[in-house]
This record gives C-alpha cells, sequence and structure tokens, in this order.
C-alpha cells in the first residue's frame, strides 16, 4: 500500500513454488516372494506439489501393504510381502517429471 494523504494504491505479489525434479531415479529391485521391495528417489528440493506412486497404471496409496514415506527430498514406496502379483513397472511422478523401474 502506498498511501500520500489524499491518494492511495495497493498491489500485491505472488510467489509460485518453481517445480522439483527428481535428482536420484528409480532403481530395478528383484526381490524373492514374502519380502518387502523398497524404492526410493529423491527430488531436488522439498515440495509441496502432489507426488504419486503406481504400479502399472494403478496409483498407490500408504496401507497394510505399500508404505510411502516422504523424509525431506528422499520419497520412499515399500511394497510389503510382495507376490508374483507385484511383479510389473513402478514409477514416481513429481509435476512434469517421472522416474520408472
Amino acid at each position: 500500500v502506498c498511501d500520500t494523504g489524499d491518494q492511495q494504491t495497493t498491489a500485491a505479489v505472488f510467489v509460485k513454488e518453481s517445480a522439483a525434479t527428481i535428482v536420484e531415479t528409480l532403481k530395478d529391485v528383484t526381490s524373492y516372494e514374502g519380502e518387502d521391495a523398497v524404492f526410493e528417489c529423491r527430488l531436488s528440493r522439498e515440495t509441496t506439489q502432489d507426488a504419486q506412486w503406481f504400479l502399472g497404471d494403478v496409483p498407490l496409496q500408504s496401507n497394510e501393504m505399500n508404505e510411502i514415506r516422504v523424509q525431506g527430498t528422499r520419497h520412499t514406496l515399500i511394497l510389503r510381502k510382495v507376490t508374483l502379483e507385484d511383479c510389473g513397472p513402478i514409477s514416481f511422478k513429481v509435476g512434469q517429471h517421472t522416474s520408472a523401474a
């Protein structure tokens, strides 16, 4: 706000969050049936952008079978006690960026 007494003008500042990029990509994992499979990737910075894990085309959520962790810039997916039906592509997406294994 700028106020001269008889005149006043206002303006606003808007700050957009810059896009995070994937700096450490996913790596392929081989596990035995009944073991946990752990996937990790790291972003260029912490972000409030939506990040999503997928098994094939199916979005994953944290539940009794999958654990999703975010610790700073590190994003981790743990598939609990994998079965042969869990074989397939895993991907992680944030903004326009994707990593797959």
